[in-house]
């Protein structure tokens, strides 16, 4: 009855998105708003007062990125070679390249957030910066390099493909939230009672705005093209990688909390950021749109056993 509590609302909340834009209530150019206020204000707001006035645990980063991108990697190698497998008459290692952005790339922030949130409470907060922390960055580097090796078309410098990524994420309100909160926390001055409070409302509307704008979000992603891709895709996604991530976390250790983020976030259907590196780079367009579109609704199948899982272990 717990997990029920904490997974029915949040994918009601998309559901409730998602219904919005089928019987008309908003237009699908609502997500872009919602998703601005959602991530360039709301959601920073909820990192930055986590951070500066939770207690927080110790917890070794290098512990936490070796589980979570331990088994990030054993889920792109495994995604390379099933790709691989599948298109055996099509020599083509970009479209490789995608097809393991779409099985390992999880909707962390949207979706992540405030599932963990709801399952682990605000003490969640460090764990989940060291990962937001990380993660777009290098997973976007680590995709353009080996789509920039394996089609031989390098015309630049390592540092003329990194620039822009580090660019971006010098802009990102994600990052400068986890950032500025840190700095913040460090100098020991706490908030004020009107910021705090403030911040507060700013932090609450953050979670809620975000699975809205999920679910208006999906009514544009469909499931066609490559169907048997789409379904390893999902199941390399919500069930290889999480497997992977509890394995690791407990070989190396980790607090039952940070063990929790690990495998959650691990456990988070493919996100929209996936298909956004399908489209810059036209590959798999169609397959990936369809695992982001089938693993969210699959993961409110998936989601609740690793909830169970995650509650088990602590």
């Amino acid at each position: 009855m717990a997990t029920v509590l904490i997974v029915a609302p949040v994918f009601a909340l998309i559901a409730a998105g998602y219904a919005s834009v089928l019987f008309r209530f908003v237009s699908e150019s609502a997500h872009k708003g919602i998703s601005e206020f959602a991530f360039s204000i709301a959601i920073p707001a909820l990192l930055f007062r986590t951070i500066v006035v939770s207690e927080f645990p110790d917890v070794s980063p290098y512990r936490m990125w070796a589980a979570y991108y331990g088994a990030l990697a054993l889920t792109w190698i495994a995604a390379l070679v099933l790709s691989a497998l599948l298109r055996a008459r099509r020599e083509d290692g970009e479209d490789g390249v995608v097809f393991a952005i779409g099985s390992v790339y999880g909707n962390i922030v949207m979706l992540g957030i405030p599932l963990v949130l709801a399952a682990l409470g605000n003490e969640a907060a460090r764990p989940m910066a060291l990962i937001l922390s990380v993660n777009t960055p290098l997973l976007w580097l680590c995709g353009i390099l080996q789509i920039e090796l394996v089609s031989r078309k390098r015309t630049g410098s390592p540092l003329a493909v990194i620039r822009p990524v580090l660019a971006d994420l010098a802009r990102n309100p994600l990052m400068l939230a986890i950032g500025f909160g840190v700095i913040w926390r460090f100098t020991g001055l706490g908030l004020n009672p009107v910021v705090d409070r403030t911040v507060e409302l700013l932090a609450q509307a953050g979670s809620p705005a975000a699975l809205i704008a999920l679910g208006i979000n999906l009514f544009r992603f469909e499931v066609r093209g490559e169907k048997l891709s789409i379904l390893v895709m999902c199941a390399l996604k919500l069930m290889a990688m999480p497997a992977a991530a509890f394995v690791l976390a407990k070989l190396l250790g980790l607090p039952p909390l940070a063990a929790g983020v690990i495998v959650l976030f691990a456990a988070m259907p493919t996100g929209a950021n996936a298909y956004i590196f399908a489209a810059q780079y036209q590959r798999l367009v169609n397959p990936v749109s369809g695992a982001v579109a089938l693993g969210t609704l699959l993961a409110a199948v998936t989601l609740p056993v690793a909830v169970m899982v995650v509650a088990g272990v602590r």
